[in-house]
């Protein structure tokens, strides 16, 4: 067994399986023309951002001492947004090498997300979906529950504004980061 099939064996929580809802992200599809809120005050347009992107969107980090919505420990694919989001942070520095910026979405507040990054020590940005405007335009995966809307965790690769590549599932997700980073590193070579 590989030490990826091993670590996703040893999640502790039900794994996402393939829907069929990311089927209609192909590449080239062009990112919606909306303007998200983005951690460190300005808002981030994707499809006008003329560079190489990985955007990565999750349902969403904890906080501390707030408890999950009941239900959330049994919901496959559910849990592992702060690891995720840490291990983009730890490879920050080799996606920039690679020329990826990166960005994290989901429909949280950009309150929620301010806190999160400055408590984690998030370097890229993290934008706001929280009128889901990105999500509807894209038809992006979702979930409901205790009354919340949730987006699906997937990664998309983009370039100057258009959906190269898309990773869904993402599972696990606190390994996805190094695992993408070794799959562009070696595309490279």
């Amino acid at each position: 067994m590989s030490s990826d099939q091993t670590q996703a064996a040893d999640w502790p929580w039900p794994a996402p399986v393939d829907d069929g809802c990311a089927k209609h992200l192909i590449a080239g599809t062009r990112l919606p023309d909306v303007a998200l809120p983005a951690t460190r005050g300005a808002s981030v347009n994707l499809a006008r951002y003329q560079e190489r992107a990985i955007v990565f969107i999750y349902p969403m980090t904890g906080t501390p001492g707030v408890q999950n919505p009941a239900g959330w420990d049994n919901l496959p694919g559910a849990h592992g947004s702060t690891p995720e989001a840490e291990g983009f942070r730890d490879c920050y520095a080799e996606f920039e090498l690679l020329r990826y910026e990166v960005f994290g979405v989901s429909a949280q507040s950009p309150a929620a997300q301010e806190t999160f990054a400055a408590r984690a020590g998030i370097p890229y940005l993290l934008l706001s979906d929280e009128k889901l405007e990105f999500a509807d335009a894209l038809r992006l995966p979702r979930f409901e529950i205790g009354g919340e809307t949730y987006l699906k965790r997937l990664t998309m690769i983009v370039r100057d504004g258009v959906i190269y590549r898309v990773i869904y599932p993402v599972h696990p997700p606190a390994t996805h980061a190094r695992e993408l980073l070794q799959s562009l590193s070696q595309a490279r070579a």
